[in-house]
Protein backbone atom coordinates (compact mmCIF):
# COMPACT_ATOMS: atom_id res chain seq x y z
CA UNK A 1 0.00 0.00 0.00
CA UNK A 2 1.48 3.33 -1.11
CA UNK A 3 0.41 5.31 1.99
CA UNK A 4 2.70 6.58 4.72
CA UNK A 5 1.96 8.98 7.55
CA UNK A 6 4.06 11.93 8.61
CA UNK A 7 4.02 14.46 11.44
CA UNK A 8 5.52 17.16 9.21
CA UNK A 9 2.86 19.01 7.24
CA UNK A 10 5.49 20.27 4.81
CA UNK A 11 6.20 16.69 3.70
CA UNK A 12 2.54 15.84 3.06
CA UNK A 13 0.66 15.72 -0.22
CA UNK A 14 -2.59 14.78 1.59
CA UNK A 15 -4.13 16.22 4.76
CA UNK A 16 -7.02 14.98 6.86
CA UNK A 17 -8.10 15.49 10.47
CA UNK A 18 -6.43 14.02 13.52
CA UNK A 19 -8.13 12.43 16.53
CA UNK A 20 -10.86 9.83 16.10
CA UNK A 21 -10.93 8.47 12.55
CA UNK A 22 -13.90 7.05 10.67
CA UNK A 23 -14.61 4.92 7.60
CA UNK A 24 -15.22 8.21 5.77
CA UNK A 25 -11.60 9.40 5.58
CA UNK A 26 -10.20 5.86 5.64
CA UNK A 27 -11.95 4.98 2.37
CA UNK A 28 -11.29 8.43 0.93
CA UNK A 29 -7.59 7.73 1.52
CA UNK A 30 -7.90 4.34 -0.18
CA UNK A 31 -9.50 5.85 -3.27
CA UNK A 32 -6.74 8.43 -3.50
CA UNK A 33 -4.11 5.72 -3.03
CA UNK A 34 -5.29 4.15 -6.27
CA UNK A 35 -4.95 7.44 -8.14
CA UNK A 36 -1.77 8.99 -6.76
CA UNK A 37 1.66 7.37 -7.18
CA UNK A 38 2.14 7.65 -3.43
CA UNK A 39 0.49 9.33 -0.47
CA UNK A 40 2.26 11.07 2.37
CA UNK A 41 -0.55 11.89 4.76
CA UNK A 42 -0.54 14.19 7.74
CA UNK A 43 -3.40 14.20 10.25
CA UNK A 44 -3.88 17.60 11.87
CA UNK A 45 -6.26 19.27 14.28
CA UNK A 46 -7.04 22.12 11.91
CA UNK A 47 -5.89 23.68 8.64
CA UNK A 48 -4.85 27.25 9.40
CA UNK A 49 -3.69 28.36 5.97
CA UNK A 50 -4.25 27.64 2.30
CA UNK A 51 -1.55 25.29 1.09
CA UNK A 52 -0.37 24.82 -2.49
CA UNK A 53 -2.76 23.32 -5.03
CA UNK A 54 -0.85 20.04 -5.12
CA UNK A 55 -1.93 19.17 -1.57
CA UNK A 56 -5.26 17.37 -1.23
CA UNK A 57 -7.20 18.32 1.91
CA UNK A 58 -10.22 16.19 2.81
CA UNK A 59 -12.63 15.81 5.73
CA UNK A 60 -11.22 19.00 7.23
CA UNK A 61 -10.82 22.65 6.25
CA UNK A 62 -14.30 23.37 4.82
CA UNK A 63 -13.00 23.01 1.28
CA UNK A 64 -13.96 21.06 -1.82
CA UNK A 65 -13.59 17.66 -0.15
CA UNK A 66 -15.01 18.49 3.28
CA UNK A 67 -18.61 18.34 4.47
CA UNK A 68 -18.44 19.87 7.95
CA UNK A 69 -19.15 23.43 6.85
CA UNK A 70 -22.60 24.91 7.46
CA UNK A 71 -25.05 23.34 5.02
CA UNK A 72 -22.70 20.49 4.16
CA UNK A 73 -21.28 20.09 0.67
CA UNK A 74 -24.13 18.89 -1.51
CA UNK A 75 -26.29 15.81 -1.67
CA UNK A 76 -27.39 13.19 -4.17
CA UNK A 77 -30.80 13.08 -5.84
CA UNK A 78 -31.94 10.49 -3.29
CA UNK A 79 -31.09 12.85 -0.43
CA UNK A 80 -27.91 11.13 0.77
CA UNK A 81 -25.49 13.90 1.67
CA UNK A 82 -21.90 13.81 0.53
CA UNK A 83 -19.23 13.10 3.12
CA UNK A 84 -15.52 13.24 2.31
CA UNK A 85 -15.55 9.68 0.93
CA UNK A 86 -18.36 10.50 -1.50
CA UNK A 87 -16.79 13.81 -2.51
CA UNK A 88 -13.50 12.07 -3.29
CA UNK A 89 -15.34 9.30 -5.16
CA UNK A 90 -17.33 11.85 -7.17
CA UNK A 91 -14.13 13.61 -8.20
CA UNK A 92 -11.76 10.68 -8.73
CA UNK A 93 -13.88 7.51 -9.01
CA UNK A 94 -14.13 7.44 -12.79
CA UNK A 95 -10.41 8.09 -13.08
CA UNK A 96 -9.83 5.08 -10.83
CA UNK A 97 -12.10 2.90 -12.99
CA UNK A 98 -10.19 3.92 -16.12
CA UNK A 99 -7.08 2.34 -14.59
CA UNK A 100 -8.96 -0.97 -14.44
CA UNK A 101 -10.13 -0.72 -18.08
CA UNK A 102 -13.77 -0.87 -17.05
CA UNK A 103 -16.03 -0.98 -20.10
CA UNK A 104 -19.14 0.81 -18.79
CA UNK A 105 -17.57 3.38 -16.48
CA UNK A 106 -20.74 5.39 -15.79
CA UNK A 107 -22.80 2.34 -14.75
CA UNK A 108 -19.95 0.88 -12.69
CA UNK A 109 -19.24 4.22 -10.99
CA UNK A 110 -22.91 4.53 -10.01
CA UNK A 111 -23.02 0.91 -8.85
CA UNK A 112 -20.07 1.42 -6.50
CA UNK A 113 -21.50 4.69 -5.22
CA UNK A 114 -24.84 3.04 -4.50
CA UNK A 115 -23.50 -0.21 -3.05
CA UNK A 116 -20.65 1.08 -0.88
CA UNK A 117 -19.91 4.80 -0.89
CA UNK A 118 -23.40 6.00 -0.01
CA UNK A 119 -23.52 3.77 3.05
CA UNK A 120 -20.25 5.22 4.33
CA UNK A 121 -21.47 8.77 3.63
CA UNK A 122 -24.90 8.26 5.20
CA UNK A 123 -23.37 6.79 8.34
CA UNK A 124 -20.89 9.66 8.67
CA UNK A 125 -23.65 12.25 8.16
CA UNK A 126 -26.05 10.59 10.62
CA UNK A 127 -28.50 9.55 7.92
CA UNK A 128 -28.28 5.81 8.46
CA UNK A 129 -31.72 4.55 9.54
CA UNK A 130 -31.78 3.15 13.05
CA UNK A 131 -32.78 -0.49 13.38
CA UNK A 132 -35.56 -0.93 15.91
CA UNK A 133 -33.83 -3.88 17.57
CA UNK A 134 -32.03 -4.50 20.84
CA UNK A 135 -28.72 -5.51 19.27
CA UNK A 136 -25.99 -3.53 17.52
CA UNK A 137 -25.95 -3.10 13.77
CA UNK A 138 -22.40 -4.28 13.07
CA UNK A 139 -21.36 -2.74 9.75
CA UNK A 140 -18.19 -1.65 8.01
CA UNK A 141 -18.11 1.83 9.56
CA UNK A 142 -18.52 0.40 13.06
CA UNK A 143 -15.72 -2.12 12.49
CA UNK A 144 -13.36 0.63 11.30
CA UNK A 145 -14.20 2.64 14.43
CA UNK A 146 -12.93 -0.24 16.59
CA UNK A 147 -9.38 0.49 15.43
CA UNK A 148 -9.29 3.82 17.25
CA UNK A 149 -7.16 3.80 20.42
CA UNK A 150 -9.07 2.88 23.56
CA UNK A 151 -9.28 5.20 26.53
CA UNK A 152 -6.65 3.25 28.44
CA UNK A 153 -4.10 3.09 25.59
CA UNK A 154 -1.30 5.53 24.94
CA UNK A 155 -0.21 4.41 21.46
CA UNK A 156 0.00 6.82 18.53
CA UNK A 157 -3.34 7.18 16.77
CA UNK A 158 -1.52 7.21 13.41
CA UNK A 159 -0.48 3.60 13.97
CA UNK A 160 -4.10 2.63 14.47
CA UNK A 161 -5.07 4.62 11.39
CA UNK A 162 -2.68 2.53 9.29
CA UNK A 163 -4.03 -0.70 10.77
CA UNK A 164 -7.58 0.31 9.88
CA UNK A 165 -6.40 1.35 6.44
CA UNK A 166 -4.88 -2.09 5.80
CA UNK A 167 -8.11 -3.87 6.72
CA UNK A 168 -10.20 -1.46 4.66
CA UNK A 169 -7.82 -1.94 1.74
CA UNK A 170 -8.50 -5.68 1.72
CA UNK A 171 -12.25 -5.08 1.86
CA UNK A 172 -12.17 -2.40 -0.84
CA UNK A 173 -10.05 -4.52 -3.19
CA UNK A 174 -12.37 -7.48 -2.78
CA UNK A 175 -15.38 -5.22 -3.36
CA UNK A 176 -13.82 -3.88 -6.57
CA UNK A 177 -12.95 -7.39 -7.76
CA UNK A 178 -16.52 -8.54 -7.05
CA UNK A 179 -17.94 -5.49 -8.82
CA UNK A 180 -15.81 -5.95 -11.93
CA UNK A 181 -16.80 -9.63 -12.11
CA UNK A 182 -20.46 -8.64 -11.92
CA UNK A 183 -20.03 -6.05 -14.66
CA UNK A 184 -18.72 -8.78 -16.98
CA UNK A 185 -22.06 -10.57 -16.52
CA UNK A 186 -24.17 -7.54 -17.42
CA UNK A 187 -24.15 -8.09 -21.21
CA UNK A 188 -25.04 -11.76 -20.80
CA UNK A 189 -28.00 -10.91 -18.59
CA UNK A 190 -29.23 -8.23 -21.01
CA UNK A 191 -29.04 -10.74 -23.87
CA UNK A 192 -30.90 -13.34 -21.80
CA UNK A 193 -33.63 -10.76 -21.14
CA UNK A 194 -33.99 -10.25 -24.90
CA UNK A 195 -34.24 -14.01 -25.44
CA UNK A 196 -36.61 -14.66 -22.52
CA UNK A 197 -40.03 -16.17 -23.23
CA UNK A 198 -43.25 -16.56 -21.30
CA UNK A 199 -41.85 -14.77 -18.25
CA UNK A 200 -38.87 -17.13 -17.93
CA UNK A 201 -35.23 -16.13 -18.40
CA UNK A 202 -32.56 -18.80 -18.98
CA UNK A 203 -28.89 -18.35 -18.09
CA UNK A 204 -26.25 -20.77 -19.34
CA UNK A 205 -23.98 -19.99 -16.39
CA UNK A 206 -24.54 -19.21 -12.72
CA UNK A 207 -23.81 -15.49 -13.02
CA UNK A 208 -25.00 -12.43 -11.05
CA UNK A 209 -28.33 -11.35 -12.51
CA UNK A 210 -30.64 -9.67 -9.98
CA UNK A 211 -29.15 -6.16 -10.15
CA UNK A 212 -29.15 -6.14 -13.95
CA UNK A 213 -32.58 -7.69 -14.41
CA UNK A 214 -34.29 -5.41 -11.90
CA UNK A 215 -32.58 -2.28 -13.27
CA UNK A 216 -32.86 -3.17 -16.95
CA UNK A 217 -34.50 -0.64 -19.27
CA UNK A 218 -35.79 -3.46 -21.47
CA UNK A 219 -39.56 -3.73 -21.04
CA UNK A 220 -39.32 -7.52 -21.23
CA UNK A 221 -37.42 -7.49 -17.95
CA UNK A 222 -40.58 -6.45 -16.12
CA UNK A 223 -42.38 -9.58 -17.36
CA UNK A 224 -39.83 -12.10 -16.07
CA UNK A 225 -41.00 -14.05 -13.03
CA UNK A 226 -38.47 -16.91 -12.94
CA UNK A 227 -34.81 -17.37 -13.81
CA UNK A 228 -33.42 -20.80 -14.71
CA UNK A 229 -29.67 -21.33 -14.33
CA UNK A 230 -27.10 -24.01 -13.36
CA UNK A 231 -26.77 -24.54 -9.61
CA UNK A 232 -23.33 -24.36 -8.00
CA UNK A 233 -24.36 -27.58 -6.24
CA UNK A 234 -25.01 -29.34 -9.53
CA UNK A 235 -28.23 -29.52 -11.53
CA UNK A 236 -30.39 -26.45 -12.21
CA UNK A 237 -32.27 -23.88 -10.17
CA UNK A 238 -35.55 -22.10 -10.73
CA UNK A 239 -35.36 -18.77 -8.90
CA UNK A 240 -38.31 -16.44 -8.32
CA UNK A 241 -37.51 -12.84 -9.26
CA UNK A 242 -37.74 -10.56 -6.17
CA UNK A 243 -39.73 -7.33 -6.25
CA UNK A 244 -36.51 -5.40 -5.60
CA UNK A 245 -32.94 -5.94 -4.46
CA UNK A 246 -32.94 -7.30 -0.91
CA UNK A 247 -36.67 -7.99 -0.92
CA UNK A 248 -38.09 -11.26 0.42
CA UNK A 249 -41.21 -10.74 -1.67
CA UNK A 250 -41.32 -12.08 -5.21
CA UNK A 251 -43.12 -11.24 -8.39
CA UNK A 252 -44.51 -14.76 -8.38
CA UNK A 253 -43.60 -17.07 -5.51
CA UNK A 254 -43.42 -20.81 -6.19
CA UNK A 255 -46.57 -22.84 -5.39
CA UNK A 256 -47.39 -23.32 -1.74
CA UNK A 257 -47.69 -27.10 -2.07
CA UNK A 258 -44.06 -27.38 -3.25
CA UNK A 259 -42.48 -25.46 -0.40
CA UNK A 260 -40.26 -27.38 1.98
CA UNK A 261 -40.65 -30.56 -0.07
CA UNK A 262 -37.77 -32.55 -1.55
CA UNK A 263 -36.90 -35.57 -3.66
CA UNK A 264 -39.66 -38.22 -3.94
CA UNK A 265 -42.34 -36.12 -2.25
CA UNK A 266 -41.66 -33.14 -4.52
CA UNK A 267 -41.48 -35.42 -7.56
CA UNK A 268 -44.89 -36.86 -6.77
CA UNK A 269 -46.42 -33.41 -6.27
CA UNK A 270 -44.98 -31.90 -9.45
CA UNK A 271 -44.72 -34.94 -11.70
CA UNK A 272 -41.12 -33.91 -12.48
CA UNK A 273 -38.81 -36.92 -12.17
CA UNK A 274 -35.59 -35.12 -11.21
CA UNK A 275 -37.07 -32.53 -8.85
CA UNK A 276 -34.83 -32.24 -5.79
CA UNK A 277 -35.90 -29.49 -3.45
CA UNK A 278 -38.10 -26.43 -2.99
CA UNK A 279 -37.19 -23.83 -0.37
CA UNK A 280 -39.86 -23.36 2.28
CA UNK A 281 -39.95 -19.63 1.48
CA UNK A 282 -40.92 -20.41 -2.10
CA UNK A 283 -38.22 -18.45 -3.92
CA UNK A 284 -36.08 -21.39 -5.11
CA UNK A 285 -36.47 -24.93 -6.36
CA UNK A 286 -33.98 -27.27 -8.01
CA UNK A 287 -33.77 -30.36 -10.15
CA UNK A 288 -31.14 -32.34 -12.02
CA UNK A 289 -31.74 -31.25 -15.62
CA UNK A 290 -32.30 -28.00 -17.48
CA UNK A 291 -35.36 -29.45 -19.21
CA UNK A 292 -36.97 -30.36 -15.89
CA UNK A 293 -36.11 -26.95 -14.45
CA UNK A 294 -37.97 -25.33 -17.35
CA UNK A 295 -40.88 -27.68 -16.75
CA UNK A 296 -41.03 -26.64 -13.09
CA UNK A 297 -40.89 -22.97 -14.09
CA UNK A 298 -43.78 -23.40 -16.52
CA UNK A 299 -45.75 -25.41 -13.97
CA UNK A 300 -45.23 -22.62 -11.43
CA UNK A 301 -46.55 -20.12 -13.95
CA UNK A 302 -49.54 -22.36 -14.66
CA UNK A 303 -49.05 -21.95 -18.40
CA UNK A 304 -48.49 -25.65 -19.26
CA UNK A 305 -50.71 -27.29 -16.69
CA UNK A 306 -51.94 -26.30 -13.28
CA UNK A 307 -49.40 -26.75 -10.50
CA UNK A 308 -50.65 -29.09 -7.84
Amino acid sequence: MNVKLTKNINEANCITHSGTFHADEIFATLILSKILPEITLVRVQEVKEVLNDNVLIYDIGAGKYDHHQFGGNGERENGIKYAACGLIWKEFGKQLLEKYNVEDIEYTWNYIDKNLIQFIDSNDNGQLPKLQVDYRNVHISYIISLFNPRWDETNDSDENFLKALKLASIIFDEFLTDTFAKMKAKKQVEQAIVESKDGIMILEKNIPWKEFLLNSENEKAKEINYVVFPSNRGGYNVYAVPLEIGSFENRKTLPQSWRGKRDKELQEITGVKTARFCHNAGFLCSCETKADALTLAYFALGTVLNAK
